[in-house]
């Protein structure tokens, strides 16, 4: 059966300013993405159901196909829940705490946005997709009892993290032969596994397993006098700086710059903290840079609970945390010495620069106070790409175009002086 991984339109709301710029599913968390969680229990076969301007990159033709197996993208699979999920039936749903986490689409069930649902005869819960309705009776609801990993907000990747990291190399490395990391010099501490793919290197560097293991992707490089704790991923062709301080639960996505200080964070790929300067407890996009001497607060000075930007309320929400960091969309970039407060949220785009620390919430397309023009961002994205090797394709102009027409009240509205 055909399988989609689904975009929930609320808790992709509250995924933002990360979503703005890709589905759920592509969300990194662990050493690989959901999407690829998903296809190592189901099948390499997940396409996507997103938001209108995402879908022209990110499609599938099983939309078209009933019946068609629809997952919630937030939820992040185990061999447990794959095996709930493919066993559903034709009209049956499953459920979690009362957060619907699959389901089995016939025809009937799909009902345009605006549509109410005709037959009154039994109880019925909605579904609703980005730009579609999905009605299912109570009588095919079937409840998942078990405890279930399900990314709501931003900073659940970070709190997740140390523990993908680990599930996702069991899986990633059954079976398989660790390669010997080219180098000299490296000394290893602790019991947990170290796995190298072929053409990583270390030099003279520390890397400590005893709280979780260290997973060095195709490519990877760690330089000497490094000190790194495990668990970490660091993903293919990225770059750990000499000197470094790399503590526990960080994921660096593919080809990201690191140096300096970081915890517990996540970079998504392709994006650099190439200099000295703290990161910890946050979320990074793609393609973003933090100049020279960036540092993100990530606990504050009374100790009290962390308070972050919602996107689908419009405010500052509770985060229940002491530590939370910055999370930063795709595109954006901080200028030398930039001082970020504790919970601070860039969206995408952004450039960031102030005296003192600039404020809590950035909107995307920010040029300091003012608006970054999107002809200059898309060029800015076409350079950054070509240094890469990558081309910046029309539908990326056509997504970063689309974010930036959704985000212009907002912008209007928050970025004053």
């Amino acid at each position: 059966m055909q399988y989609l991984l689904c975009d929930d339109a609320r808790i992709r709301q509250s995924l933002l300013p990360l979503t703005f710029t890709r589905p759920v599913a592509l969300l990194r968390v662990g050493i690989v993405t959901i999407r690829e969680k998903w296809n190592h229990f189901l099948g390499p076969d997940a396409g996507f159901e997103t938001t209108g301007y995402l879908q022209t990159k990110y499609s599938s033709s099983a939309a078209a196909e009933e019946p068609c197996l629809r997952i919630n993208a937030s939820f992040l699979p185990d061999e447990e829940l794959a095996a709930a999920v493919s066993s559903l039936q034709p009209g049956q749903a499953l459920f979690n705490n009362g957060d619907w986490v699959a389901f089995v689409s016939n025809p009937f069930q799909g009902c345009k946005q605006d549509d109410a649902c005709q037959s009154k005869a039994e109880e019925k819960r909605e579904i609703r997709l980005c730009g579609q309705k999905f009605c299912l009776f109570d009588r095919d609801i079937l409840e998942y009892t078990a405890d279930c990993c399900q990314i709501r907000h931003p900073w659940d990747l970070f709190l997740m993290n140390e523990k993908q990291i680990a599930a996702d190399m069991e899986w990633l490395t059954r079976g398989r032969s660790s390669a010997t990391p080219l180098g000299s010099g490296m000394q290893l501490l602790g019991t947990h596994p170290l796995f190298a793919e072929e053409g990583s290197r270390v030099d003279y560097a520390l890397i400590d397993t005893t709280d979780g293991p260290v997973y060095l992707g195709k490519g990877s490089r760690i330089m000497p006098g490094c000190l790194v704790k495990g668990p970490l991923a660091l993903c293919e062709g990225s770059l750990i700086k000499m000197g470094s301080k790399i503590y526990g639960g960080n994921t660096f996505g593919p080809y990201c710059k690191v140096a300096g200080e970081v915890e517990n964070s996540i970079m998504t790929g392709y994006s650099n903290k190439a200099h000295d300067g703290f990161l910890g407890d946050a979320v990074i996009g793609e393609w973003c840079n933090l100049g020279a001497g960036t540092n993100c607060s990530n606990l504050k000075n009374d100790y009290s609970e962390v308070r972050v930007w919602d996107y689908s309320e419009e405010r500052f929400v509770k985060t229940g945390l002491q530590f939370c960091g910055l999370v930063m969309g795709d595109h954006s970039k901080s200028a030398i010495g930039t001082q970020f407060n504790t919970g601070t949220v860039v969206g995408i785009a952004a450039n960031v620069f102030a005296s003192g620390f600039p404020k809590n919430y950035i909107p995307s397309f920010s040029w300091g106070k003012e608006t970054y023009r999107l002809e200059r961002a898309l060029e800015t994205a076409r350079i950054v790409y070509g240094r890469r090797g990558k081309v910046f394709a029309e539908e990326d102009a056509r997504i970063i175009t689309a974010v930036y027409k959704e985000t212009e009240a907002n912008r209007e509205r928050y970025n004053t002086n």
